[in-house]
């Protein structure tokens, strides 16, 4: 079926909008899930346009490709638990990044066969459909080739680090960034032969061979504090490689969808420097602070850690007129969300008032955090940003604190010298008492003591995330 140019860029358009219109419900819980629907839905419209806009042949490997990539999908959205979605997101940044590779390479081999059939210019036969600037198409060809197989070894270390399949501490050897220095010039001037001499087909395969070396080189020395940064920087990478792609292959589609991810992906990688009070050159080159920068752990907790059971913890709750809950990447892992959920209830139930305070970065990702709790139901009015839970936590009768650490460290706001000086934090420690839910007085991501835990107002519940919150809900019951 041939479809006409105006027909074609007009349901790409449709696909388009559909896209915005997802991204921008996918802001609120309410929304997010229609949202995310309405997305997909758009990215079908663009592959089934896509599709019918070509003269196929033969439809098995579309139809194995298909099938193939269904299957990945529905598994994975089924088996990937909440705490390993940055996992996942660095995996499928990768995937779209060597397909974007892939593809221009396949177009590459097509054009140098064509050429020599019809004797016309490699970049000429590229843009011979619709008759493009050819030096045009073959910078966005080297382009896709470089950002999309640096993407896809970038992410795959990424993952790696993140499911501590691979050491997350940054490696800062001098001698890496002297390599990855070699290889960036190395790369850009594979670009500029590749641009050359299209026809040299070796220079392309080498330019992706040394783009997916420096993708290791780049996110090795990135620590695992800074790997959901890196990793939504690398789905702005996806975006633009695919975006450089349909400028190759003249899609319109997916010009557009990648410009949209490259686009929602630096805003991301922004929102997440602010809220760590980093800058992207800091966490691109693994500078979190001087080495041996703050205190040791003996020297804050110094045997001032006092530890509370349910029964003393539930005592606290019974006399609370104002409750925070603060969240962390320790509810994620021991899915104490619907535990929290009923630990809300059974104190409203009591007249206290309970509302969570949610720091921009918890968890691993933005909005990790949001989607747990409102996966257990927790109202969405429940949630209050940082700025205003921090205006009245001093009124606040307990704070509690589950599994979270360094965004409620007070050296981010008092010591200078800490490796996280001047990030915002909540400030619990104003509040007149802190119980804090860990298994343990293990550092958080920063890899710093706490100074919140030797406070006097705080008091340490050492267990399980959720089997702690259960043991608080029979305890306040049996009050």
């Amino acid at each position: 079926m041939d479809l006409s140019s105006s027909s074609r860029n007009l349901l790409y358009l449709v696909a388009g909008v559909m896209f915005i219109l997802g991204l921008k419900m996918l802001s609120h819980p309410r929304s997010a899930a229609r949202g995310n629907l309405i997305g997909a839905a758009g990215m079908l419209l663009a592959i089934v346009v896509t599709l019918l806009d070509q003269r196929i042949t033969s439809w098995t490997w579309i139809v194995v490709g298909i099938g193939a990539g269904s299957v990945a999908g529905v598994v994975m959205a089924v088996r990937v638990k909440m705490t390993a979605m940055p996992q996942m997101v660095a995996l499928l940044n990768g995937f779209g990044g060597i397909a974007s590779a892939l593809v221009v390479g396949g177009v590459l081999h097509d054009a140098i066969h064509l050429s020599a059939q019809s004797g016309a210019g490699i970049g000429a036969t590229i843009v011979e459909p619709t008759g493009g600037d050819a030096t045009q198409a073959l910078i966005a060809l080297a382009a896709s080739a470089l950002i999309g197989a640096l993407t896809f070894t970038g992410s795959v270390l990424a993952f790696a680090k993140l499911q501590e399949l691979f050491p997350g501490r940054p490696i800062t050897h001098v001698g890496i960034k002297i390599a990855n220095a070699l290889l960036g010039a190395i790369a850009l001037a594979l670009c500029v032969y590749v641009v050359m001499n299209p026809g040299q087909v070796w220079a392309f395969w080498l330019l992706v061979l040394v783009s997916s070396a420096l993708g290791i080189g780049l996110v090795a020395p990135i620590g695992g504090a800074d790997m959901p940064v890196v990793i939504s920087l690398l789905n702005s990478y996806s975006g633009l490689a695919a975006a450089a792609t349909g400028f190759v292959i003249s899609n319109v589609g997916l010009i557009v969808t990648g410009a949209l991810v490259g686009a929602s992906g630096l805003i991301l990688t922004k929102i997440m420097c602010v809220g760590m009070n980093r800058s992207l050159t800091n966490v691109l080159f693994g500078v979190m602070a001087p080495a041996g920068a703050g205190a040791k752990a003996d020297e804050v907790y110094a045997g001032r850690v006092k530890s509370a059971a349910a029964d003393e913890i539930a005592m606290l709750f019974d006399v609370a007129r104002r409750v925070v809950i603060v969240p962390g990447y320790g509810l994620a892992v021991s899915q104490a969300q619907h535990a929290v959920r009923d630990l809300m209830k059974v104190l409203e139930s009591r007249g206290t008032s309970v509302e969570f305070a949610i720091h921009p970065v918890a968890g691993r990702m933005p909005g990790h955090m949001n989607i747990l709790l409102a996966e257990a139901d927790i109202p969405y009015e429940r949630l209050k940003e940082m700025e205003e839970t921090n205006v009245s936590i001093d009124q606040a009768d307990v704070a509690v604190v589950i599994g979270a650490n360094d965004v409620v460290n007070p050296s981010a706001r008092d010591d200078p010298n800490s490796p996280i000086a001047g990030m915002p934090i909540i400030d619990v420690d104003k509040a007149r008492t802190v119980v804090v839910i860990k298994r343990s007085l293990s550092p958080g991501f920063a890899g710093i003591p706490n100074p919140l835990f030797a406070m006097d107002n705080c008091l340490m519940y050492f267990a399980d995330g959720q089997k702690a919150v259960l043991d608080l809900v029979a305890a306040v019951k049996n009050l």
